[in-house]
């Protein structure tokens, strides 16, 4: 199941970089996960400073 990033989000970018399959983009208000390239590691949950992105 993939992650989800939700309106909490503060576009502060932390969970791009970590994403190891580029999976995660910015959106107009918050980040994105693109589900199809998820691959479920959760390097983006442990880098987010606001507990923004959870399991899907």
């Amino acid at each position: 199941m993939t992650h989800l990033i939700s309106e909490e989000c503060i576009k502060c970018g932390a969970c791009e970089s970590e994403c190891p399959v580029e999976a995660i983009n910015e959106g107009d208000d918050q980040y994105t996960i693109v589900a199809e390239d998820c691959i479920d590691c959760s390097a983006c949950v442990d880098s987010c400073p606001v507990d923004a992105i959870s399991q899907g």
